[in-house]
């Protein structure tokens, strides 16, 4: 008998090519589970966890010209962008997300989180379940990491704060897995003019090759560290 994980990479590699043909992307043929957890540097709160109404994963290609834009806007570098657009890589869209806090279960709506300026942020926290479409398994955790820290997209705010453009605005952590889609707002206030960088939804930038690898653990488990009181 031939070694199991020989036998499914070629399993794999007949189904990359069928796609192919079909211009599909191996990330059709699986269904998606997404959270989001907004971790506080103050411990002792608890994070702010949403679950995502609907994942919606994309080719690479549709989001080339965003890509380029951050690199005339020195948000990263024009080698580390043409690697990743010439990865096999899957994006992972969350356009709308709810909150899990008991109070508000069953309360779906798109939720703008003002990212800036605030400090009591530690990081952005995703995690990713899938399972094989039509399949009845449960969803199993996507061997991946995906995090954004404070410190890494304030910078950037800071840095497009001298721009005009109030839509169009995305960051992306030093890794490039996750990008984050922001609004500009103004408020006016008493003193002044202050500005907000709001999230409006959020990417994951994941290697086709990594569709199947999953951690073990259960969807509960891993979002016990985040779950409200």
């Amino acid at each position: 008998m031939g070694d199991p994980n020989s036998r499914k990479k070629q399993a794999l590699n007949r189904l990359r090519a069928q796609l192919r043909k079909k211009k599909e992307s191996l990330a059709d043929q699986f269904d998606f589970k997404m959270y989001i957890a907004f971790v506080f540097k103050e411990k002792k709160k608890k994070s702010a966890l949403f679950e995502v109404s609907e994942v919606i994963p994309v080719m690479t290609n549709n989001y080339e010209e965003n890509i380029l834009k951050g690199v005339r806007e020195s948000s990263y570098s024009l080698e580390s962008s043409m690697e990743l657009l010439q990865k096999d890589v899957v994006q992972l869209h969350a356009p709308r997300y709810q909150s899990m806090r008991r109070d508000v279960i069953g309360c779906t709506q798109e939720m703008d989180f003002i990212l800036w300026p605030r400090n009591d942020i530690e990081k952005i926290v995703c995690l990713l379940f899938s399972r094989w479409k039509e399949s009845d398994e449960p969803f199993r955790p996507v061997q991946a990491k995906f995090e954004f820290h404070h410190s890494d997209y304030e910078k950037q705010f800071l840095h497009v704060l001298s721009r005009k453009d109030k839509t169009g605005i995305v960051v992306n952590n030093p890794t490039q897995s996750v990008f984050l889609f922001i609004d500009r707002q103004h408020l006016q206030t008493p003193k002044n003019k202050a500005t907000i960088f709001k999230l409006c939804s959020i990417c994951l930038y994941l290697p086709q090759e990594q569709l199947t690898h999953w951690a073990v653990g259960t969807i509960e488990d891993h979002l016990h560290p985040y779950l409200p009181e």
